[in-house]
């Protein structure tokens, strides 16, 4: 549904995306991760349209970002990060100005615009300015305006940004149910709000991609060289390193000290688990933990795109 084939955009002397390649199956939700100024949003600016590639392909349901922008655009529903809104207008104004925009006819018009309300649950605020709202409802509006004329793809540029949970929660709601119909690509940088919604990750730095699978095919390549918690109370963090770094297969070590208490953490190429207890039990450490740690997606973004 969405393909993209070395494509890179260079403002001037800077290459915001580069060689950029990856693809989007029909009702798939893909995350588009990266930090602040990876090109997150410039490349949702070329998908939408708004800007030209300087080199590579980009096709949305079957269109061509540059030879078909008019039918692209019929077919691809975005919100941007900022979202443009008149606030002037009460809701209702809104909507029905941009399917009049959107060059939709009576009934479908009529239609279209219920329907975008009740999947964006706006019956109660219709007759409010939008400047009044909450930024949770704001959003909700945004999503109106882009899923109006029932497009088969969603670009969604931070959409859950500046919202309080309970804001952000009804949003990610919102997302999943249009997942049932639709293919997104959520650029985010909340990583919970990626686990609960998508289906892939895309992640990028410096504009190039970094990674891309599922998230549980991220955690595998993170968790290739098994990492243990170790907690010990009143120990010689020198000596206990001197003792611990001898062991088979440690190929990374490091400690923090607060208190009386002191963190080690190992990476190793195999589980040392019983050996490291072993080890403390002969040597008489208190130990207070022991335990594999875990990968999680903020590890793996870490690892591959650090800020």
């Amino acid at each position: 549904m969405i393909s993209l084939k070395a494509l890179s955009k260079r403002y001037g002397d800077t290459l915001a995306v580069s060689d950029l390649s990856f693809e989007v199956q029909p009702r798939e939700v893909m995350g588009f991760l990266g930090p602040n100024g990876a090109g997150k949003t410039t490349t949702l600016r070329v998908l939408s349209g708004y800007l030209a590639p300087t080199s590579g392909t980009a096709t949305l349901a079957g269109c061509d970002v540059q030879k078909d922008s008019l039918e692209l655009r019929r077919r691809v529903g975005y919100l941007p990060e900022n979202n443009p809104l008149y606030e002037d207008m009460d809701v209702a104004e809104y909507l029905d100005f941009t399917a009049r925009v959107r060059d939709l006819r009576p009934p479908h018009r009529s239609e279209r615009i219920r329907s975008a309300v009740e999947s964006c649950t706006l019956g109660d605020v219709l007759t409010k300015p939008i400047g009044l709202l909450s930024k949770g409802f704001r959003q909700r509006v945004g999503l109106a305006a882009a899923i109006l004329h029932d497009p088969q793809i969603l670009l969604l540029d931070e959409p859950t940004s500046g919202l309080d949970p309970n804001q952000t929660r009804e949003v990610r709601e919102l997302i999943n149910r249009l997942k049932r119909e639709k293919t997104v690509l959520l650029s985010t940088h909340i990583l919970p709000e990626v686990e609960a919604s998508c289906d892939r990750v895309v992640i990028l730095k410096q504009g190039r991609m970094a990674a891309c699978g599922t998230i549980q095919e991220l955690l595998a390549k993170a968790t290739s060289s098994p990492k243990l918690r170790l907690v010990l109370r009143n120990a010689d963090p020198e000596a206990v390193r001197a003792i611990l770094s001898k062991l088979q297969g440690v190929a990374n070590l490091t400690h923090e000290t607060s208190g009386a208490e002191t963190v080690f953490s190992l990476e190793a190429a195999e589980d040392l688990r019983e050996a490291v207890f072993r080890t403390a039990v002969d040597r008489g450490w208190t130990l207070l933990e022991l335990g594999r740690v875990e990968a999680s997606l903020e590890s793996v973004f870490q690892e591959l795109a650090p800020s």
